[in-house]
């Protein structure tokens, strides 16, 4: 299965990201792509890492080229979680080693190479579109590129999940599939 989380910051989707993995996967993966920059990153990346505690996740560090995390985890895996598709993007875009221009196209295309590979692939992005603010060039075209993989992801995904003060509310689930995997 092939799910989008979505929402805003500090909304609860990681730790609804991580419960469809533990539910979904037998052998499950986490896939970090925050580079490690200073006091804040340094963080959240140990907060995350407490969530993730005792849950089973084998952890990959994949800041650019998300489709060579395959190549870090062969078949020791079924189920991967990517958190996430905004640091992901940002670090494509930004960093010396990522696809610059070229970014939507290699994380669309490394996301899709992972859903062919494994049994389930979460994603979990960030809702940053809704504060109204005119940022500079560089940062809108940032969140342009953002905005058109979540809707390309969101299109890709068998269900898309937005968590809003840590309700998920299923906006893409035909079959319930999603939903029903959370309430067992």
């Amino acid at each position: 299965m092939k799910i989008l989380v979505t929402g805003g910051s500090a909304s609860g989707k990681s730790a609804v990201a991580e419960e469809l993995c533990v539910k979904l996967g037998k052998q499950t993966a986490y896939i970090a792509t925050m580079q490690p920059f200073g006091k804040d990153a340094a963080y959240r990346i140990d907060r995350h890492r407490k969530l993730r505690a005792g849950k089973g996740f084998l952890t990959v560090e994949q800041y650019t080229d998300i489709s060579k995390a395959a190549n870090k985890l062969g078949s020791q895996a079924d189920t991967l979680l990517i958190e996430c598709l905004s640091n992901l993007c940002a670090n494509e875009i930004f960093s010396p080693e990522g696809a610059g221009q070229e970014a939507e196209h290699r994380i669309a295309q490394g996301i899709a190479a992972l859903g062919e590979r494994y049994e389930n692939v979460i994603v979990v992005t960030n809702e940053i579109f809704s504060d109204g603010i005119a940022y500079p060039r560089e940062t809108m075209e940032y969140f342009q590129t953002l905005g058109r993989l979540n809707a390309r992801l969101a299109r890709w995904a068998d269900g898309v999940v937005e968590v809003f003060c840590g309700i998920p509310l299923y906006r893409k689930d035909p079959e319930n599939r999603v939903k029903g995997c959370m309430e067992t």
